[in-house]
């Protein structure tokens, strides 16, 4: 990494240079991200307080929703920071760690995806064997996976994107430091390293499109050969919210990351927006508005906290009731 240390910084245009727009648009992301860190960490209490949400598809969509807020928290704070600062400037120490955690953690969502796309399969094609077949330690071994493949994935990407030298302008063309327009400012040949990024991206991307498309071929296969109309209807709703998560994330990232550095463009921002910013905040949605058993869970706890909260202000009335029976006023 030559050029490394003759440019220790880099400035990130951000969204936009427009100023009048940039405290709307500090609002709304704001807005964005608080609703982000509320929905997944309240969909992960959720399923780690209600049993009946004890079920390996839920394991996976803890740790789902675990890397949707720690992916957001990477790049959010620093984009918000940036719409209202003056100074955007980066540390290249900053822009390194930055992109290699979102690169680990978007990998890590799209081997996720594929695992409980398996987890469907198995539940509606093999449901007499789901148990053993979708063990809590074949559950542990499939998280372990991703977050392996997903580290290794995520050194390569950086090394690939930071090795270069840097010798030019240190203006990044985006809100957060991301392949293409970090590659932009090297004056060393990247042709090799944005051939490694393409075919790392595309390996990953397609390896684990290819196992979601396979398990739900065998599950629409298995719902075709129903014959009772409610079990098809219960099959499809099992599976309405992974795939719309699917296509969502996989739809706004093929874009971004199926493509040579070369054709990148204006258009990649607003990509980059929709998944690293909007689909963190959609999937909590997307997982408990059509789930039965979601709102089922939601429901049973908010009556839960109601019964505590109704039992303890009767508590106080009682303490309240013997203080004054012994002649102490109370507040």
């Amino acid at each position: 990494m030559g050029g490394n240390y003759t440019q220790p910084k880099f400035i990130l245009l951000g969204i936009t240079d427009t100023p009048w727009a940039q405290a709307p648009l500090f609002g709304l992301f704001l807005l964005i991200y608080i609703i982000t860190l509320a929905g997944n960490i309240g969909l992960m209490v959720l399923v780690w307080v209600a049993p009946s949400l004890h079920t390996p598809m839920y394991f996976f969509l803890t740790h789902f929703s675990l890397a949707d807020v720690c992916y957001s928290t990477v790049i959010s704070p620093k984009m918000l920071t940036d719409l209202l600062s003056g100074d955007k400037t980066i540390s290249w120490a900053g822009c390194v760690t930055q992109f290699h955690l979102f690169a680990l953690l978007v990998t890590a969502e799209c081997h996720l995806l594929a695992a409980m796309a398996y987890d469907r399969h198995v539940a509606i094609c093999h449901p007499l064997s789901y148990v053993l077949v979708v063990s809590p330690r074949a559950c542990w071994q499939l998280v372990a996976w991703s977050y392996l493949v997903a580290s290794l994935s995520a050194l390569l990407y950086t090394g690939c994107t930071f090795g270069a030298s840097f010798c030019g302008p240190r203006r990044v063309d985006h809100f957060f430091c991301d392949a293409s327009p970090v590659l932009r400012l090297a004056c060393s040949d990247t042709r090799g390293s944005e051939a490694a990024i393409f075919a790392l991206a595309t390996a990953n991307g397609l390896a684990t499109g290819a196992a979601i498309l396979l398990s739900y071929g065998r599950i629409l296969h298995a719902v075709l050969r129903m014959r009772s109309a409610p079990g098809r209807a219960r099959a499809f709703r099992t599976c309405a919210s992974h795939l719309a998560s699917v296509s969502v994330f996989y739809g706004s990232l093929f874009f971004m990351y199926l493509q040579p550095v070369s054709r990148h463009g204006s258009r990649d921002k607003v990509a980059s927006v929709f998944y690293a910013v909007v689909s963190p905040m959609l999937n909590p949605f997307i997982y408990s508005l059509r789930n039965k058993e979601v709102k089922a869970a939601l429901g049973k706890c908010g009556r839960r906290m109601l019964n505590l909260c109704r039992h303890q202000r009767g508590a106080a009335r009682g303490i309240r009731e013997s203080w004054n029976g012994l002649g102490w006023k109370g507040p």
